[in-house]
């Protein structure tokens, strides 16, 4: 059941599953962020982890354990990530409710 924090896509949860399940060091989920960045202001920030910070909110999607930054939180509620290939290229997309705009790259955001 998704979460109203976040939630993965089918896509996306396959993704990230997969690339757990090819890495030499250990993780238990992925760790989800916002730095300051880009051209708009901010950047989504992804990082496997293996353990949750004192702050962390724990989101359960799809067998996928995501582990969303405290600081990030007021960014990201009601964010959808999703996994995109097409010709050009592929990586992780966040369909965030919350942006107000994003820079022409599509590296970063601003709320």
């Amino acid at each position: 059941m998704a979460n109203s924090l976040m939630s993965l896509t089918d896509a996306a949860a396959e993704r990230v599953k997969h690339l757990m399940s090819t890495r030499t060091d250990p993780a238990t989920g992925l760790r989800i962020g916002v730095r300051t960045g880009g051209c708009s202001g901010m950047a989504y920030s992804m990082d496997f982890t293996l353990e949750k910070e004192p702050l962390d909110e724990v989101v359960e999607d799809k067998g996928v354990t995501l582990f969303v930054d405290s600081k990030a939180l007021m960014f990201l509620i009601g964010t959808e990530m999703d996994y995109v290939e097409d010709k050009l290229q592929s990586g992780f997309v966040f369909n965030n409710p919350n942006e107000k705009g994003r820079c022409g790259c599509g590296e970063s955001f601003h709320v």
